[in-house]
C-alpha cells in the first residue's frame, strides 16, 4: 500500500513496534520517516541486520534506539552513518544474543557520543568488550550489563578507571562479580544508582566498600544470598539513599527493616 505524502505517519516522531511478526522488511522501511527521533523494535521476527541498515539510512535525527532482536549480528552495528554518530545518544540492545565484542567495536567507532548504553542479555560480550566501552565512550551516564554472564571483576576495574561521568550502573545477574569488583565500583564518585540484583558472590565485605559511596541514592541488592543482617545494617551510613531494594535477601529480616527505617527515614525500602 502506498503512503500518501499527507499521511499522518509522516509526522511521527516516536515509533514502537513490539511482537509484530507479520511486518516485513518492506513494511518497516515504509514506517521509517526522517522525523523519527525515538525508535523501539522488540520481538519482531523479521528484524535483522537489514532492518538496522534501514534505520541507519533513513533516520538521520535518531536520538534513541531500542532493539531486541535475536538475529542481529555484529555487522549491523557498523551501519550507522556520521549523521547518527552525533544525533544518537541512547542505544539499548536487549537480548541480542548474536552480538560479540566485534559488535562492541562497531558501536564505539560508529557512535562515540552515546550517553546511555544497554547490552542487557548480550551474553557473548566479555570483559574485553567492556574495556572497549570504557576507553571509548567516556560520555556515558548510564550503562546496563545485566544478564551478561561473562562479565567479571576485571570489567568493573575498566569501568571505574575510565567512565568518570557514569551515574547509573546495572549489573543484574552478573554472577562472577565479587567483593573485589564492588571495591572498584566504590571509587566512582559520580555514581548515584547501582543495581546488583542476583550477584550471588557478593558478601558483607563488599557492602563495606559500598558504604563509602556517599552520593549513592538508589541501590538494589535483591537476590544476593550471602549478605547477612549484620552486613546490611551497615548501609545506614549511606545517608543520601532514597531507594533500597532487598527482596529475596535471606539476611533481610523484619528487625533489619525496622532498623533501616529508623536510621534512613527518607529512604524507600523495597522488601
Amino acid at each position: 500500500m502506498a503512503i500518501s505524502s499527507f499521511s499522518p505517519i509522516q509526522s511521527l516522531f516516536e515509533l514502537e513496534l513490539a511482537g509484530c511478526n507479520e511486518i516485513t522488511e518492506a513494511g518497516l522501511w515504509a514506517c521509517l520517516t526522517p522525523r523519527i527521533v525515538s525508535l523501539s523494535l522488540a520481538d519482531c521476527i523479521n528484524v535483522a541486520d537489514e532492518a538496522v541498515g534501514a534505520v541507519a539510512q533513513l533516520l538521520p535525527s535518531l536520538y534513541e534506539f531500542s532493539l531486541q532482536a535475536y538475529h542481529v549480528t555484529d555487522a549491523a552495528l557498523g551501519y550507522f552513518s556520521p549523521k547518527q554518530s552525533h544525533s544518537l545518544s541512547i542505544l539499548r540492545l536487549q537480548s541480542c544474543w548474536e552480538l560479540t565484542n566485534h559488535g562492541v567495536v562497531n558501536i564505539v567507532h560508529s557512535l562515540p557520543h552515546l550517553t546511555v548504553l544497554s547490552l542487557s542479555g548480550c551474553s557473548k560480550v566479555t570483559d574485553d568488550g567492556v574495556e572497549l566501552i570504557a576507553e571509548n565512550l567516556q560520555k556515558l551516564r548510564a550503562l546496563d550489563l545485566s544478564w551478561c554472564p561473562r562479565i567479571t571483576d576485571a570489567a568493573l576495574e575498566y569501568i571505574a578507571c575510565d567512565l568518570n561521568q557514569l551515574e547509573e550502573l546495572t549489573l543484574d545477574r552478573c554472577v562472577h562479580i565479587t567483593d573485589i569488583g564492588v571495591g572498584y565500583i566504590s571509587t566512582m564518585l559520580s555514581l548515584s544508582a547501582l543495581f546488583l540484583r542476583w550477584c550471588t558472590q557478593i558478601r558483607d565485605f563488599g557492602l563495606q566498600h559500598l558504604c563509602s559511596m556517599r552520593n549513592l541514592q538508589v541501590l538494589s541488592l535483591a537476590g544476593c544470598p550471602l549478605l547477612t543482617s549484620s552486613g546490611l545494617s551497615s548501609l545506614i551510613q549511606l545517608r543520601h539513599l532514597q531507594e533500597l531494594e532487598l527482596t529475596n535477601c535471606p539476611g533481610a529480616s523484619q528487625e533489619l527493616f525496622g532498623y533501616l527505617r529508623e536510621h534512613l527515614p527518607r529512604c524507600l525500602l523495597i522488601e
